[in-house]
């Protein structure tokens, strides 16, 4: 089992290239196990969502609808 509050605290932080300017700041960061988490930039302090291999294919795969 992962611990995640771990694995967040040692994250290596990106912003998206998805991120807009003003308030669409998005920052996502590889985890192990293949999990990867997603955060508000303006708010790195704040909760982060961790997504599943799935998950992320999923997000990816409609990011790139829009």
């Amino acid at each position: 089992m992962i611990n995640l509050q771990h694995a967040l605290s040692g994250a290596q932080w990106r912003t998206s290239s998805h991120s807009g300017s003003g308030d669409q700041c998005v920052e996502v960061a590889p985890l192990s196990s293949d999990l990867h988490a997603v955060r508000d930039s303006k708010d790195p302090g704040g909760p982060a969502l961790v997504l599943t291999p799935d998950a992320w294919r999923t997000l990816l795969a409609s990011l790139r609808e829009v």
